[in-house]
């Protein structure tokens, strides 16, 4: 099983073995994301995460028969790698948190590759589990209210991912994404070159038949286009915030 940025070890849960197990839930979770520059972000975040961060698109796996490559949104959290601007010592600085940080340190995974055996793990390399203080996740062999909220939200937050999927996907297809890169000086003369990142194509988003943009409409994807367009205003925003780290 791979683990994603901010997971140590991802390890099923499992009510016998697991019977004991506790989250400390005081423990701040958001300092495994502090060295991450940018997170996954489902389409149905854009309406908060564009006021706050750059929204961008990445390629996130290899080519299909037709030569293009699926992407995927990340919510920009900092301009170098390893760098996050929203998180100072323990505290989360910015006004909204994506959900992919929220859900910390649960996630659901596909055991043996299987993509219908969804199972609910944990990171045990995570300080906030053990037997002694915090939340149970189990009690009498069942899941506790705690561990069913948790497991809720993950299975929101992979529905979301599967349909940011299929969005993604119209965009790839009706071509609407460039490569760009983001340049810019900071208050102490260090040069930025952002780059590895997709962007609207403006050329080829104006220029789209009547019956392209009624598909795009129908499918929710202008708001989340013009969303995405909105953040980019963040890029400048980002980089002024290196002259206060």
């Amino acid at each position: 099983m791979s683990n994603p940025p901010m997971y140590g070890e991802l390890l099923p849960l499992d009510r016998e073995i697991h019977k004991n197990l506790k989250l400390d839930t005081e423990l701040a979770a958001v300092t495994r994301v502090a060295d991450q520059n940018s997170v996954f972000l489902a389409a149905v975040e854009f309406g908060d995460a564009c006021k706050e961060f750059p929204i961008v698109f990445v390629r996130a796996g290899e080519p299909g028969a037709d030569g293009k490559a699926p992407v995927a949104p990340l919510a920009v959290l900092g301009l170098k790698p390893g760098s996050n601007l929203y998180v100072e010592g323990d505290k989360w600085t910015g006004n909204y948190v994506p959900a992919y940080v929220r859900r910390y340190p649960f996630a659901m995974a596909r055991l043996d590759g299987n993509v219908n055996n969804l199972a609910v793990c944990y990171d045990s390399k995570w300080a906030g589990f053990n037997d002694t203080t915090g939340e149970p996740l189990f009690k009498d062999g069942q899941p506790t209210e705690f561990l069913v909220n948790a497991k809720n939200f993950l299975e929101n937050f992979e529905q979301e991912s599967e349909r940011t999927r299929l969005i993604c996907n119209l965009l790839v297809e009706m071509d609407l994404l460039q490569d760009m890169r983001f340049e810019a000086t900071l208050p102490n003369g260090e040069k930025l070159d952002v780059e590895g990142f997709l962007a609207l194509d403006e050329k080829k988003y104006a220029e789209l038949p009547d019956d392209k943009v009624l598909q795009l409409h129908r499918n929710g994807l202008i708001a989340m286009i013009e969303m995405h367009r909105l953040s980019m205003t963040n890029m400048n925003r980002l980089a002024a915030r290196y002259a206060t780290v």
